[in-house]
C-alpha cells in the first residue's frame, strides 16, 4: 500500500530533522524536500510542532501496539521476550531518524504531545517489566524497569552503530539484548 501524503511529509521531516534538529529545519526546507511550497504544508499540518508531535506519538503508540500483539502472540514469557526484542530491533533499524529526532528535539515537543508519549512510553516499558517479572520471578519491579531501559539504549544504538549489515547488525542486537535480559536467542 502507498504510503499518504501525510506519511510521505512525516518520513521526510524526520529525516530533516535527525540530520539538522528541529530548529534548524524551517517550513520551506520541509516543503521543498517534499516537492511542495512550504506554506503547501499547512495543508496537511497546522504547523512544524504538529508535525512532531504527530511523528512522536505515532510511532509510540505503534510500539506499544504492535509489542502488545506480540506478547498476545507468544506461546510463553520467556517467547514474548524474544518478540518484544524483535520488534523492537526491526523498529530501531527502520527508524534510525525518528530515534534521533526523540533523544535530540523533545523539549520541542508541545507539552501535551510530549505528555502523550511519556504516557504510551511507560505502558510499552509496563509491558517488557511484565515480561522479565514473568521470566524471572526473583526481579523487582524497578530492577525490570531498569532491564528494560538498558535493552532500549541497546536497541535504540542503531543511529550510532552502522558498522554492520542490517541483517548482520539485527543478529548483534537481538543476541545482546536477550543475553542482557538472560533469554535465551531460542528455544531449547
Amino acid at each position: 500500500m502507498a504510503a499518504s501524503r501525510r506519511e510521505q511529509i512525516l518520513s521526510t521531516a524526520a529525516e530533516l530533522f535527525a540530520e539538522r534538529g528541529f530548529h534548524g529545519v524551517s517550513v520551506a526546507d520541509l516543503g521543498a524536500a517534499c516537492g511542495i511550497s512550504g506554506p503547501a504544508l499547512y495543508r496537511h499540518f497546522p504547523s512544524k510542532d504538529a508535525m512532531l508531535a504527530e511523528m512522536l506519538v505515532s510511532i509510540s503508540e505503534e510500539l506499544l501496539a504492535v509489542g502488545r500483539e506480540r506478547v498476545r502472540e507468544a506461546d510463553d514469557p520467556r517467547e514474548a521476550l524474544r518478540a518484544l526484542v524483535g520488534w523492537h530491533t526491526d523498529f530501531a533499524l527502520s527508524n534510525k531518524s525518528l530515534i534521533v529526532v526523540q533523544d535530540r528535539d523533545w523539549a520541542s515537543l508541545p507539552d501535551e504531545a510530549r505528555e502523550r508519549v511519556r504516557d504510551l512510553q511507560r505502558r510499552y516499558v509496563e509491558l517488557w517489566v511484565d515480561q522479565i517479572r514473568a521470566v524471572h520471578r526473583d526481579v523487582r519491579p524497578d530492577r525490570a524497569r531498569a532491564m528494560a531501559h538498558a535493552a532500549f539504549g541497546l536497541l535504540n544504538s542503531t543511529p550510532h552503530s552502522a558498522l554492520l549489515s542490517e541483517a548482520e547488525m539485527r543478529q548483534v542486537l537481538e543476541e545482546m539484548a536477550l543475553g542482557a535480559l538472560h533469554v535465551s536467542s531460542s528455544r531449547p
